[in-house]
């Protein structure tokens, strides 16, 4: 189990229900488990494109849109490290030297990866996923005003950069993929196009299971544990009910009040929150404190992970099977 958390936030310890809240790192490998995955040449079209990836959240999308004109390393593809806190050896920078194209996440979320493709020397083409989300938001804030305050901080600065999270973000980070891969392989095009295409094919399940959940999930509330799974939360229909200052304060990198957590307990045991949703890759006893609170007021548990677990090679599964647990934690599944 590692450490996975919102803006390098550790896992929080209750010492005891009047004590002082600490900070506690999750055990876990320091090994990146970097992989790549070799394009198959022969078959290419054009010219084979090698792509450097930071985390694996988009790693293996990557991968799917890249096809058989693609190599793809993904630096981090171990849910036992903590994208925060990496350190990259001369390798990784190697490979971003090396590299035509980089994806990264962004909003801070894997600084060393920018840092690494800033001193690359070899000025790869560089897909941002925060940066292509804040670019598609101005542009519909030039138009729609009123759905730009309605995602107002989903941008750069205080965003929650868990973005993968979001379906319409996905979506438009692999179309800005596939867009430069095309670019850097022009030949390639039609290939990359037919990959997008089967790409979205594959996704189509976990719209289809998101779009049946809307019915479940109308007039119901959620609260978290960490904000992993807002931008589906959100995507659903469902209402945040996180005591704020619980949702203030693990957004800040602080502790949580005493009183924020006592707050939440109620929350839970007063029927106010519909699920608990529980990232499962974080240890610590105020999450596991909530835990067995929501437990013990009957509130079913959904458990989510900020990244696919070890041995998940498919966004689509890890992504479905997730939904589909939320589904049945709101009667939508049974």
């Amino acid at each position: 189990m590692r450490r996975l958390d919102l803006y390098r936030r550790p896992a929080l310890t209750a010492l005891a229900a009047t004590a002082t809240l600490t900070l506690a790192a999750c055990g876990g490998s320091t090994s990146a488990g970097t992989t790549t995955s070799e394009a198959d040449a022969a078959s290419c079209p054009g010219e084979v494109v090698d792509v450097v990836v930071s985390v694996s959240q988009w790693g293996e999308i990557v991968e799917q849109l890249g096809g058989d004109c693609a190599n793809v390393t993904t630096v981090l593809a171990s849910s036992a490290v903590d994208p925060h806190d990496y350190e990259p050896t001369t390798a990784d920078i190697a490979a971003f030297s090396d590299a035509d194209l980089a994806v990264l996440n962004g909003a801070d979320y894997d600084h060393w990866a920018a840092d690494a493709v800033a001193t690359a020397g070899s000025d790869p083409a560089v897909v941002e996923a925060a940066e292509v989300v804040s670019i598609e938001e101005e542009a519909h804030a030039e138009g729609e005003e009123e759905h730009a305050e309605g995602e107002e901080g989903h941008g750069h600065g205080g965003v929650n950069p868990h973005l993968w999270y979001s379906p319409e973000y996905v979506q438009t980070v692999a179309a800005a993929v596939t867009e430069q891969l095309s670019e850097l392989s022009p030949d390639a095009a039609d290939h990359f196009a037919e990959r997008a295409e089967a790409w979205e094919s594959d996704l189509q399940p976990y719209l289809d299971e998101l779009e049946s959940l809307r019915s479940a999930a109308a007039g119901r509330s959620y609260a978290a544990t960490e904000s992993v799974f807002q931008y589906t939360a959100e995507a659903a229909g469902l209402t945040d009910a996180t005591p704020e200052g619980y949702r203030d304060a693990a957004s800040n990198e602080t502790d949580p009040a005493p009183g924020d957590v006592a707050a939440f307990e109620t929350a839970l045991t007063d029927g106010e929150v519909d699920v608990l949703v529980y990232n499962s890759q974080t240890e610590g006893s105020v999450p596991e404190q909530l835990r067995a609170a929501a437990e013990a007021a009957g509130v079913p548990v959904v458990e989510v992970t900020e990244s696919a677990p070890d041995g998940e090679s498919s966004f689509v599964s890890w992504q479905l099977s997730q939904l589909q647990q939320l589904s049945n934690a709101l009667g939508g599944g049974q």
